[in-house]
């Protein structure tokens, strides 16, 4: 509990600032607390303002921003990983098998076929789950945030729409140079380097 007789912090004015002491009065007398708040509101109205006319200005995004989830189909292999590892099963896929038979005589071989792949926005926390765990490169985010629907059911999106947010997933960063190499890249080299030694044909 603060001690009777003690000023009351007013927002703006700091000790040792011309107008601690005459609103530390002010703040004591009946009907000071809405002066002050007054005095507040007059200060910020000479200040300029820094707000942005949304839609007409659009906001600058940062260059890793979570807005929807793109699908490249033709990477997709059916392996099921961001269905499994999805916290919200908010992900839906569907596939079938077909067989292939094999060119000179080989054995046919099956591979699956995608018929659906489909996300809940509704239901999605934007986690990223999915574009992490994905091997194969299909799925990556999209900065794009504006698919707002009246009806909550338009927020699941099937495959053909999630291709389409494809062509707005920005293009990868730049390497930091400072960093450490891939593995897979560190690895190959390596393994040229051996390959190139002496004693060994080239």
């Amino acid at each position: 509990m603060r001690p009777a007789g003690r000023p009351v912090p007013t927002p703006g004015a700091h000790r040792g600032t011309p107008g601690y002491a005459i609103m530390s009065t002010v703040g004591r007398l009946p009907g000071g607390g809405l002066a002050k708040g007054l005095a507040v509101t007059l200060r910020t109205m000479t200040r300029r303002t820094i707000t942005r006319q949304y839609p007409e200005v659009q906001p600058d995004l940062p260059p890793r921003s979570r807005g929807v989830i793109a699908l490249f189909e033709e990477n997709c292999t059916v392996c099921m990983l961001c269905a499994r590892e999805c916290p919200d099963w908010c992900i839906y896929i569907d596939s079938h098998k077909e067989t292939l038979p094999a060119e000179g005589g080989g054995r046919a071989r099956s591979r699956n076929v995608l018929d659906r792949f489909a996300i809940d926005f509704s239901l999605c926390m934007y986690c990223g789950i999915c574009v992490e765990v994905c091997p194969f490169d299909a799925l990556f985010w999209s900065p794009e945030f504006e698919y707002a629907e009246y009806d909550i059911a338009e927020l699941t999106h099937e495959k053909e729409r999630l291709r389409e947010w494809m062509w707005t997933v920005p293009p990868p960063q730049a390497h930091d140079p400072a960093g450490e190499p891939p593995k897979e890249i560190a690895a190959a080299e390596k393994a040229a380097a051996r390959g190139a030694g002496p004693g060994r044909k080239t």
